[in-house]
C-alpha cells in the first residue's frame, strides 16, 4: 500500500512545523511520508533541537524549506499550524484534507518550558490523528501461504471454503445441510476458517453467517476462486443437499454488509 503524503506548514518551519514532522515520521512512518515548510522560512530554533533530543527524537537532519520548493507536489494531507500559514497555504495542491491545527509560537509562549508544552500539545494531536486516520485505512491482511493451504488441506474445510466462494454467504445450518454434518464439527471447522483470517462472519437473529474475508490479499482470493471455478463437481453433491434444503434462513440485504 502506498503511503500518503502529510506536509506541515507554519510561517518560520523553525519549530512547530519541524516538530510536527519528527513525531509524525517517527510515529508512523509506516504510513505516511512526511514534509515540513515555512510560508517565510526562517533557521531552526535552537530550542527546536533541543527539545526533540530531551525526548529522544532525531534532529540531525532537520532543515529550514520554503513552501515554495513542494510547488507541484500533491499532498493528501495539508496541515497548518498556525493562523498566519493557515491564510498562506491554501494554495498548496491537495487531493486530500486541509486541516487547521493551531498552536501558540513557543518563541513567545508565557511558560516556564515553552518548547516542551509546545511538543506535548503537537504529539497529543498527531496521536489522534493517525489514530483516526489509520483506523479508516487497515493495513491488508497478512496471510502465510502456509496457512492458507493448510486450511485447504482438510476436505471438510475445504468443502466449506469452496461452498461459500460458490455461494456468497452462507449459515452454520445451511453448511450443516449441505455437508451432511453435524454442528460441533461444522462450527469447529468454521471457527478455525475465521481464525486463520479467511471467513468473517456477522449474527442475522439465530443464524450466523460465513462469507469469504474480502480483505484477503489477491493472491488468496484468486486461489480460492480458480479452485472453485474449475472443481464445481467436487461440491456438486453439496449444492444439490443445499437447494433440496428446506426453510433455509432469509437474509436482510441491510445486513449483508459485514462489520469487520
Amino acid at each position: 500500500m502506498a503511503k500518503q503524503k502529510v506536509l506541515f506548514v507554519c510561517t518560520g518551519n523553525s519549530a512547530r512545523s519541524q516538530i510536527a514532522e519528527v513525531l509524525l515520521r517517527n510515529a508512523a512512518g509506516d504510513l505516511f511520508d512526511v514534509y515540513s515548510a515555512g510560508t517565510d522560512p526562517q533557521e531552526i530554533h535552537p530550542e527546536t533541537v533541543r527539545v526533540l533530543e530531551k525526548f529522544g527524537e532525531s534532529a540531525s537532519e532537520l532543515r529550514s524549506k520554503d513552501i515554495s520548493e513542494f510547488a507541484g507536489w500533491d499532498f493528501d494531507y495539508v496541515i497548518s499550524l498556525c493562523d498566519k500559514a493557515r491564510q498562506e497555504c491554501r494554495s498548496v495542491p491537495s487531493t486530500g484534507k486541509k486541516l487547521e491545527w493551531s498552536f501558540e509560537d513557543p518563541q513567545f509562549r508565557a511558560c516556564t518550558s515553552p518548547f516542551e508544552v509546545t511538543l506535548n500539545e503537537i504529539s497529543n494531536r498527531i496521536s489522534m490523528f493517525v489514530l483516526i486516520e489509520t483506523r479508516k485505512k487497515p493495513k491488508p491482511l497478512e496471510l502465510d501461504p502456509i496457512q492458507l493451504f493448510k486450511s485447504l488441506s482438510d476436505e471438510v474445510r475445504l468443502r466449506c471454503l469452496m461452498l461459500i466462494q460458490y455461494e456468497g454467504e452462507l449459515c452454520v445450518c445451511e453448511m450443516m445441510a449441505a455437508l451432511d454434518e453435524i454442528q460441533p464439527k461444522v462450527s469447529r471447522h468454521l471457527a478455525l476458517l475465521k481464525k486463520n483470517g479467511l471467513l468473517v462472519d456477522r449474527r442475522q437473529g439465530q443464524w450466523m453467517f460465513y462469507r469469504i474475508n474480502p480483505e484477503l490479499p489477491c493472491w488468496a482470493k484468486t486461489v480460492l476462486s480458480e479452485a472453485t471455478e474449475n472443481n464445481v463437481a467436487f461440491i456438486t453433491q453439496s449444492l444439490r443437499r443445499l437447494e433440496a434444503m428446506g426453510d433455509r434462513p432469509q437474509r436482510q440485504l441491510d445486513s449483508c454488509k459485514s462489520s469487520n
